[in-house]
């Protein structure tokens, strides 16, 4: 049986998911600030997470929290925005920042669902699971699959190169490194025909 709701709590609701709506237009910084056209915003980012959550090939690990934690884990930017290394603000502060706006967007939600939401995005901001760990390997995934989605749009192969330097190394889940490789070799191709170059060899940390 559904629960009602008070009308305070809708009205907390709507203001919930108004804030949620921001992170359709938050775009992620890391393509903004190298000129990508039309860069994709948090919320396109999160989506193509939960997807690979309910999609891998994994009976090991919970896919259902695994999907939860990829809509959670972003959540806080609908307030602080996408903030980025090269922003100069440290880890901690981020850290700080973000956990503010969670504290603030989960206060608008009933009590178990403030508790459910709050507590996944710690576990993935601390990676306390096996799941956490995995939606952090689908964060980069993601990330170097929209790299090289650009550069195809673009028609300027290696550009995105640093994306794909700052994720070596950090792949453990077998699928998740299956996936990379057919990645890798389709990308390669792409370069091949088109001639480019690898772009920046210099392995930092991205800005997504």
């Amino acid at each position: 049986m559904a629960t009602s709701i008070n009308t305070d709590g809708v009205m907390n609701m709507l203001q919930f998911m108004k804030l949620i709506g921001q992170l359709k237009r938050v775009p992620r910084t890391g393509w903004v600030y190298r000129n990508v056209k039309q860069p994709e915003s948090v919320s396109d980012h999160m989506y193509r997470m939960s997807i690979m959550a309910l999609t891998i090939p994994d009976n090991n690990v919970n896919k259902e929290r695994c999907m939860k934690l990829a809509l959670v884990h972003d959540m806080a930017e609908c307030i602080v925005g996408d903030i980025a290394p090269s922003d100069n603000i440290s880890k901690a502060e981020k850290h700080r920042r973000e956990e503010a706006s969670m504290q603030q967007l989960t206060g608008l939600l009933q009590e178990g669902s403030r508790k459910e939401i709050y507590e996944l995005w710690e576990e993935y901001e601390n990676q306390t699971s096996a799941e956490a760990k995995l939606v952090k390997e689908f964060d980069l995934l993601e990330m170097i699959l929209q790299a090289h989605e650009y550069e195809e749009l673009e028609g300027t192969p290696g550009r995105l190169q640093e994306f794909f330097n700052s994720t070596q190394g950090r792949f453990q889940h077998p699928g998740v490194i299956q996936f990379v490789k057919s990645l890798n070799e389709q990308r390669a191709v792409h370069m091949a025909v088109g001639n480019g170059s690898s772009g920046c060899s210099e392995t930092k940390e991205p800005d997504n």
